[in-house]
């Protein structure tokens, strides 16, 4: 329609009338001062007046394909034009090629799925699958854990976002965390799972549905579990019959230099749930992966979920041409490259500046934990909170054009996969720079 066009609106416009009529996630509306962003390609985005900044953090540890990449524009473009939308009682051929893709990346034998809009979703019909499949109800949950922002999943959670939505559902059980916040450390495996066992004994394993975990914790920390850990928990959840559930949303596809995190300790889950890097968050897309014995039961009783947006057209298209990326441009090597380099680095940078604590990565999927005492491991800011060191780091990042999340006494380094070693350095750069705000707050 003739003057139908708009006029491109600045960087304060778009700010202005997006907290005029929208809510952002997480955030007290009056303090949010989101970064407006126009266009993105690669490893940067860009303001509408053209600053660029690196993203550091791929988003929400999703974009792992790198911004703009025109296979999967491409993908999504030829698909919107050819069927661009069909409900999930139908089947279409990108619903069949991924399904049989996922079957041949995921570990050990699962083979089935079913498709989601997201992770949080993916996690609601793990539980519920678990629950049918078992006949049972308690589920088992870490403190240092997200699970996503829906009622199960947030009761799932263990961090502070859960607060505002309990009581939740019930029959969930938290079982003590193999990391404990302000500690250095892991615990030794032996003791979390003998710690875990305790709660099967006191809870009844015959009563137990399933333990969900993340394989490695993200925003909680970066957990990276030591060595027996997982196949550990295996063992607990075989002797008691329990379905393991893995959650990969985040470290899944190539992220920790692996396809999955949990291939790094050659466990094979009963269920895991996926998303973010599934489609690099180009189009919204979860998954549930399952065993065949858990498929084989809705073989003949009614599979106990659905959503209008299962198996979307566009979203499966998405994630096939992701999976052709990571394949085809050797992205998860890349990802275990790059990790060790962000590793050297980091170790060079925290012999540097006294308020290093402690720095975490497996493949590009890292952390640093920032202290004000390297001797107490006494945190920068405290749990659920921040500082004025920590706050003012945030803004140097972002004055220089770096963007990660800087959360409570730490901050991320999780790139995309296409990041190359010059673009690590360029942001790891700034981050020794920005690390002298921190030293000022470091006692004695």
């Amino acid at each position: 329609m003739e003057g139908s066009a708009h006029k491109p609106m600045t960087g304060d416009e778009i700010v202005a009338l997006s907290r005029k009529h929208t809510i952002f996630e997480w955030s007290v509306q009056t303090k949010v001062d989101p970064i407006p962003v126009a266009r993105a390609e690669g490893v940067y985005f860009w303001t509408p007046e053209g600053k660029r900044f690196l993203d550091f953090n791929s988003q929400l540890m999703c974009t792992n394909v790198g911004h703009s990449h025109p296979r999967v524009v491409k993908a999504i473009q030829d698909q919107a034009a050819t069927l661009a939308y069909a409900n999930p009682f139908m089947a279409t051929e990108v619903r069949a090629r991924l399904g049989e893709k996922l079957a041949q990346v995921t570990p050990g034998d699962m083979d089935t799925f079913f498709f989601t809009n997201g992770g949080a979703e993916a996690v609601e019909n793990a539980i519920r699958i678990a629950r049918v499949v078992t006949g049972r109800h308690k589920v088992l949950v870490r403190y240092r854990a997200y699970h996503g922002g829906t009622a199960g999943a947030l009761t799932l959670t263990g961090d502070p976002r859960r607060w505002a939505s309990e009581p939740g559902i019930p029959g969930v059980v938290r079982i003590p965390d193999f990391h404990k916040w302000g500690r250095r450390e892991p615990e030794p495996a032996d003791a979390a799972l003998r710690d875990i066992e305790d709660v099967v004994r006191y809870e009844g394993g015959q009563n137990i549905a399933a333990v969900i975990v993340e394989t490695v914790v993200g925003t909680n920390g970066i957990l990276i579990p030591p060595d027996g850990y997982m196949q550990g928990l295996r063992a607990i959840c075989d002797r008691n019959g329990i379905l393991l559930i893995a959650d990969e949303v985040m470290a899944g596809f190539g992220r920790t230099g692996r396809w999955f995190a949990i291939d790094h300790w050659g466990v094979v889950p009963d269920l895991m749930t996926m998303a973010k890097g599934l489609t690099s968050a180009y189009v919204q897309l979860g998954a549930v992966g399952m065993r065949p014995q858990i498929a084989r039961v809705f073989q003949e009783k009614a599979f106990p979920g659905g959503l209008t947006y299962n198996s979307h057209p566009l979203a499966c298209a998405a994630a096939l041409a992701t999976l052709s990326v990571y394949e085809d441009e050797g992205l998860i090597e890349n990802a275990q490259k790059m990790g060790k380099v962000l590793n050297q680095r980091m170790a060079d940078i925290a012999k540097r500046h006294p308020s290093v604590g402690a720095h975490r990565n497996i493949g590009l999927f890292g952390i640093v934990e920032l202290v004000r005492s390297r001797e107490t491991f006494e945190p920068m800011a405290p749990y659920n909170g921040t500082s004025d060191e920590m706050t003012a780091l945030g803004k140097f990042f972002r004055e220089k054009g770096l963007y990660t999340f800087v959360r409570w006494n730490t901050f991320f380094t999780n790139p995309p996969l296409v990041i190359n070693e010059a673009q690590l350095m360029e942001g790891l750069d700034v981050i020794d720079e920005g690390l002298a705000i921190t030293d000022k707050g470091v006692k004695g």
